[in-house]
């Protein structure tokens, strides 16, 4: 399996300690070095991530490729961009992505997003961890990782919590 991490996935996970779900969930997973350098910029920046690391887990590649001329790049970040262009690149069976520009992209090129609830909700379906609801709870106040009320219901109904 091929998956491609886009960095507010990666970064919000390291935030919350739960990084290790990544490789338990997919084995291998790849970044662009685009995106290992926007997550260690927001560790130094961002007073929320301040002193999380890149996990060594995650193997930083550099694309070659763009994205084709038919997409729209307005509204994508450079990380959502190269981790696009490379999971098109490397036919990746999923890209872990959570903004709505990079996920309606990804969509749109045949690509299979997978947002950090999505992961969550994987990892208590298989019992690597035991709640959804605390992690939920630190990523909307640590992280200030918005989850509308409905979604969150949603969520938390799914994993048999509310």
């Amino acid at each position: 399996m091929i998956v491609v991490t886009d960095t507010s996935v990666v970064l919000n996970l390291c935030l919350i300690g739960r990084e290790a779900l990544l490789p338990e969930l997919f084995g291998k997973v790849i970044a662009p070095e685009t995106v290992a350098g926007e997550f260690q910029r927001l560790a130094i920046q961002d007073p929320r991530f301040h002193g999380l690391v890149f996990p060594e887990f995650v193997e930083k590649v550099v694309s070659v490729t763009s994205l084709p001329s038919t997409i729209s790049v307005r509204g994508l970040h450079d990380g959502e961009i190269a981790a696009i262009s490379l999971a098109l690149e490397r036919k990746a069976d999923a890209i872990l992505m959570d903004e709505r520009a990079g996920r309606s992209a990804a969509v749109s090129l045949g690509l299979k997003p997978v947002g950090l609830l999505g992961i969550l909700l994987e990892a208590k379906a298989l019992l690597l961890i035991p709640a959804l609801l605390p992690l939920l709870d630190r990523l909307e106040t640590e992280a200030d990782f918005w989850i509308g009320a409905e979604l969150r219901n949603s969520v938390l109904r799914s994993a048999g919590e509310a």
